[in-house]
């Protein structure tokens, strides 16, 4: 028998390749396809119309960082609101922080959660079941032009700025989320692979400087994610929680008493020490 490979050509001058053990999934709609196999390196793979979303192999770097990162740099984050997540392995990383009291999280699919709990449960693992989740199915701008409330971290977990998720890299919408963070909040997003996808950054970062006493970005490599290190912009209203010392998030990281894969206290001061590449894309 043959073997299959899935190749994803997300980049112009650029692919990878991930070997299909057992398709578990494949769903051609009119606007994309969706696969769920099985990889011998990094588990069950779910990809849209062969990009690759998460892996159950190295989802947690990507999930830890999004979240540890914010919340122990913030000190008291009890309301996080994630935007997007729907396979819910966000809403599970955020409620490890047993001090974290409320998450909202706004998902514009209601499918593709269901979708997630059947093929991909790993990846939740029991936080939608978890009292102090606030699911809502709405779409992710809508929510934040409309809400009154006030988060104290917000996380855009979107796809790329291509369709649906074209929207979430507005500075209309990061406007919104500035409006809707406490006086000491962080918004962090996702915004590709620098070394590939260098505008994408630029534009997140050009909306956050207009926006955020401080605007930045950080960095963690996800095998997954090809072409380099993928990077996370950073925006809060106070310079205080980027420069939390090393002392102070041990500390914090102690009380909290996670277990990740990933992220250490160590990690995540490096993670802000960036490459002259990154720092040219800054505007």
């Amino acid at each position: 028998m043959s073997e299959t490979w899935i190749t994803e050509r997300l980049h112009d001058h650029y692919a990878q390749s991930l070997k299909v053990e057992e398709l578990l999934y494949d769903s051609k709609t009119e606007h994309q396809r969706l696969k769920v196999f099985q990889n011998g390196t990094f588990g069950r793979i779910l990809t849209l119309d062969d990009v690759v979303q998460t892996t159950e192999g190295d989802n947690f770097i990507y999930h830890e960082m999004l979240t540890h990162t914010p919340i122990l740099a913030h000190g008291n984050a009890k309301r996080v609101l994630i935007i997007g997540g729907g396979d819910g392995g966000m809403a599970r990383a955020a409620l490890m922080h047993k001090s974290v009291e409320h998450v909202t999280m706004v998902e514009i699919d209601a499918g593709v959660v269901e979708f997630s709990k059947e093929y991909l449960p790993m990846l939740s693992d029991g936080a939608f079941d978890d009292p102090r989740l606030n699911l809502v199915i709405n779409d992710g701008a809508a929510f934040m032009r409309e809400t009154t409330d006030k988060f104290d971290v917000i996380i855009v977990d979107s796809t790329d700025p291509i369709g649906p998720g074209e929207v979430l890299f507005t500075d209309t919408f990061y406007g919104h989320a500035a409006r809707a963070l406490t006086s000491d909040g962080i918004i962090v997003t996702q915004n590709g692979v620098p070394f590939m996808q260098g505008d994408e950054l630029t534009g997140t970062l050009r909306a956050f400087q207009a926006l955020f006493e401080d605007a930045s970005c950080y960095l963690a490599t996800i095998p997954t994610y090809a072409g380099g290190p993928m990077a996370f912009g950073w925006g809060s209203h106070s310079k205080a929680p980027r420069a939390t010392d090393l002392e102070t998030l041990e500390a914090r990281f102690k009380a909290a008493d996670l277990d990740p894969g990933y992220y250490t206290p160590e990690v995540h001061k490096a993670a802000f020490a960036l490459p002259g590449y990154v720092k040219k894309l800054f505007p």
